[in-house]
């Protein structure tokens, strides 16, 4: 029997998802996405469950999207595996949910905190979106949450270079909630969860969704255009050229077509 890729658990009105997948570095595959959004959305039905906290290990939080299952997929192949999306089923949760972050969150692990509503970060954590490395672009919002929260000056850097930020530097430009000692970043995350969850939980969800309003009006159009563009870069050959390089553990040699 396969072993789930992501672990659920419940604590009074605080639920906890653990990403599940240690040995690939919790690589957000689809059927991770997939298992996750169902978890989200059997959460918000949850009447029991007022917050969730979401998070992976001391290592990593995710390492990025899951380059193996990537590498040989065609622009076609990707719009067909992510028909419902489940990034925007995840986006869609109407409970707040806290991100706790330790170690790595890159590509796909970092434009999964940056969904979540409040992140906290261990010591260690790192940030960042190193996709211009394989040849693509940010595809799950990177392109448009990381410049909400830091500016459009970092957020190009960030994206055009693939500079990873510590969490005392990603703290500094507004990206993270807060930064905490390494030993105790899940339990500071389930006391911030446990505290949004002795507010009233309509006014919470309510306040989470005018928050949200302040900028979802643009946020939408450029989440689909963003997706375009990430879609329209797996027909390149800087695509299997840069993924190519990732597996055979060398430098890439884009060419630009």
């Amino acid at each position: 029997m396969e072993e789930s890729n992501i672990l659920t658990e419940k604590d009074g009105p605080v639920a906890t998802i653990t990403l599940n997948r240690p040995k690939a570095l919790n690589a957000l595959s689809s059927a991770l996405m997939n298992e996750l959004a169902d978890a989200l959305e059997g959460f918000d039905a949850d009447d029991g469950i007022r917050c969730v906290v979401l998070t992976g290990n001391e290592r990593v939080f995710a390492a990025g999207g899951d380059i193996k299952q990537m590498s040989d997929s065609t622009a076609a192949d990707m719009v067909k595996r992510e028909s419902p999306s489940p990034w925007r089923r995840v986006a869609k949760t109407r409970k707040p949910v806290v991100a706790a972050v330790s170690g790595f969150a890159l590509g796909g692990g970092c434009e999964l905190a940056l969904a979540c509503d409040m992140i906290v970060a261990s010591e260690s954590a790192q940030f960042g979106q190193p996709e211009i490395d394989l040849g693509i672009i940010p595809g799950a919002g990177g392109t448009q949450r990381l410049t909400h929260a830091i500016g459009k000056a970092r957020a190009m850097e960030m994206v055009l270079t693939g500079r990873r930020v510590e969490a005392k530097e990603a703290f500094e430009m507004g990206m993270v909630t807060k930064v905490v000692p390494a030993e105790s970043y899940l339990e500071e995350a389930k006391e911030l969860a446990r505290t949004v969850a002795s507010k009233a939980p309509l006014a919470a969800q309510l306040a989470k969704d005018a928050v949200l309003k302040a900028y979802d009006g643009t946020l939408d159009a450029g989440l689909d255009y963003e997706r375009r563009n990430f879609l329209v870069l797996f027909s390149t050959d800087d695509k299997e050229e840069g993924m190519a390089a990732f597996k055979e553990k060398r430098a890439p040699n884009f060419e630009g077509k």
